[in-house]
């Protein structure tokens, strides 16, 4: 009898091993529910809601009623930009420096700055429609998956983090803007330069005291011819104020290139689209601040030819922003717009985040945007003169450029 049932006792013994065994080897693979929550990262956690049934029903019928062809602008787009973040961030840099310091070519040496209000205006709307439209949702909220629907986990410290490096930004410009204005004895670096009018006003002053103090001398003195040589010396050789402010903007000129090319670095690793918007409206503002720095440079005696040497040399700061953006998107833990966290899960990132470092320079160049949108050039569009029936008509005319300016950033975008 026990002969009997033994081989069936040792059958049910070695599956009741075998049993505990594999049980074991499941429970050291897979921890508990708890300790697994707590290592997973964001993107794991969105792999698992798209488990559930009710976000599968989300996704057939958002692809049922997605688009079934791409706009005209994905098109474009996807041949200026076929290559990988740090391929694209490269030729965008060379779209937005190229072109706009080639354009020089066709300025007069005695192009006045003041004349482009309108192109300033259309910049402005370029800048902060890029800003408002697609920098600020992307920072905060990530971009749409055209496959699936997405889900956003609210982190606190993390919003505060990103409205931190906005704020850096924006404050960053501050102070080189302050600092340029120290060193030029008040005048800034902005669009409009206006050097010429100061000159102009103080040349007048300077003229009409002469007259008040040496008017009883005048009256016993027959003029004297002023010599044409002399006149045209006087022209050529400008204030040294003036020259030094030409050689300070330049610095500023390479530093703001710095930014622009960290601003290509960092929205190309957020997605291409918030790549290829960007590079739409940082060309759109390159081209009236380009010629502004070049009638400055020209105003400082600068001849044309040495003017736009010296702007094709600010425009190595464009591609050193870029080359430092793509360093440390690779290797400072940037995650690009699926807004991941570093290894480890949740809150084992920056400050007890799930941002790395490289996911700061977004918050960064929106920052800057905003200072150059509107600290920088707002001031300019407000400038009125004493014909109220002209100034109206100008205020319109910058109105609307602003307008075409953001819609065009908004058209860009719109699904």
């Amino acid at each position: 009898m026990a002969s009997k049932f033994t081989p069936a006792m040792r059958r049910t013994g070695l599956a009741f091993a075998v049993g505990i065994l594999v049980f074991s080897a499941l429970a050291a693979a897979n921890p508990t529910e708890k300790t697994a929550i707590g290592e997973l990262s964001t993107s794991q956690i969105e792999d698992e809601l798209q488990k559930c049934p009710l976000v599968e029903s989300l996704n057939v019928h958002k692809q049922a009623t997605a688009p079934q062809t791409t706009s005209l602008t994905s098109r474009i787009f996807s041949i200026l930009f076929p290559g990988s973040p740090a391929v694209n961030a490269i030729l965008a840099t060379i779209y937005i420096s190229g072109p706009p310091n080639f354009l020089l070519a066709l300025c007069p040496p005695n192009i006045d700055p003041s004349s482009l209000s309108v192109m300033v205006a259309f910049a402005v709307g370029g800048l902060l429609g890029d800003t408002l439209f697609h920098l600020l949702p992307e920072i905060f909220l990530g971009e749409d998956s055209p496959e699936h629907v997405r889900f956003v986990m609210v982190e606190p410290n993390k919003n505060l983090l990103l409205g931190l490096g906005i704020m850096v930004g924006f404050f960053t410009f501050v102070a080189m803007d302050k600092t340029l204005r120290i060193a030029t004895g008040g005048e800034g670096h902005d669009h409009s330069h206006s050097h010429s009018h100061s000159d102009e006003s103080h040349a007048t002053s300077t003229s009409t005291d002469s007259k008040k103090g040496n008017g009883l001398k005048n009256r016993k003195q027959k003029p004297e011819p002023s010599s044409p040589s002399h006149s045209q010396e006087k022209e050529k050789d400008p204030n040294p104020s003036v020259k030094l402010g030409g050689y300070l903007n330049l610095i500023a000129d390479f530093t703001h290139n710095i930014t622009d090319g960290l601003a290509m670095s960092s929205s190309f690793y957020a997605s291409p689209t918030i790549g290829a918007t960007t590079t739409v409206a940082v060309f759109f503002h390159e081209i009236p601040h380009e010629v502004g720095d070049f009638a400055l440079l020209v105003q400082s005696g600068f001849s044309k030819k040495k003017a736009m040497g010296a702007q094709f040399v600010t425009a190595i700061g464009a591609f050193l922003g870029t080359f430092i953006g793509i360093i440390i998107q690779e290797f400072g833990g940037s995650h690009g717009h699926t807004a991941d966290s570093v290894d480890g899960g949740v809150g084992k990132g920056l400050l007890g985040t799930s941002l790395a470092w490289g996911d700061m320079l977004l918050p960064f160049t929106a920052g800057t945007f905003l200072y150059v949108g509107t600290v920088s050039v707002i001031p300019e569009l407000l400038e009125t003169g004493k014909n109220k029936g002209v100034e109206v008509r100008k205020a319109i005319t910058q109105f609307l450029a602003v307008a075409v300016g953001a819609g065009i950033m908004l058209a860009i975008s719109w699904d």
